[in-house]
């Protein structure tokens, strides 16, 4: 809209200029704009799932022995491992008292317990294969000491999602294992 300057010029002799009219601009559209990005994205995005490794533990049963219940596996697709102090893994492979493979040492990472666990289930898939139950495979115990620290019982949980063994959970101790420990100065 144009205006006229009413104000004369006071008989100086100065020219008559227009006022100049300060520019405004309408910050409504763009704060409708912005809130309606807003929800836009509120509504449409999702957050991250936590994610959590699914981990059996052991049955809690009045009846441990009840042979309904229990499910025995072949020792030559059981593997147990012992997490001791200091960094420190035994493993072994069926039963403690008559071990498949005896008692081994063993360190963290690719070079140490990882590759002796993809041999294990490499060979816990051929004897399942034997036994005629295709989809079967190496289950593994892990049994971790009151020494051994509790980035090395997630070490070993990243180890069993790394080497995808059938089955693995965690279990207690025996008294011969951690006399075992002790001998091999894994427990101290």
């Amino acid at each position: 809209m144009a205006e006229l300057n009413t104000g004369g010029d006071g008989g100086k002799g100065k020219k008559v200029r227009s006022k100049k009219s300060n520019p405004g601009v309408d910050l409504t559209a763009m704060v409708d704009l912005a809130f309606l990005l807003i929800t836009f994205f509120m509504l449409t995005t999702t957050l991250s799932k936590p994610q959590a490794m699914p981990l059996p533990m052991p049955d809690k049963t009045d009846q441990p022995n009840d042979p309904n219940r229990n499910q025995k596996i072949p020792e030559e697709r059981m593997m147990t491992i012992l997490i001791g102090s200091k960094n420190r893994i035994t493993w072994y492979m069926g039963k403690f008292d008559a071990p498949t493979i005896p008692p081994t040492q063993a360190s963290f990472g690719k070079d140490g317990i990882r590759k002796d666990l993809l041999k294990n289930v490499k060979l816990g898939k051929q004897y399942a294969v034997q036994e005629g139950r295709p989809k079967e495979g190496l289950v593994v115990n892990i049994k971790a000491s009151d020494k051994a620290s509790y980035k090395n019982l997630v070490d070993i949980l990243d180890e069993m999602a790394i080497t995808k063994p059938q089955l693995f959970a965690i279990g207690d101790m025996t008294p011969g294992e951690l006399d075992l420990l002790k001998q091999s100065q894994s427990y101290e």
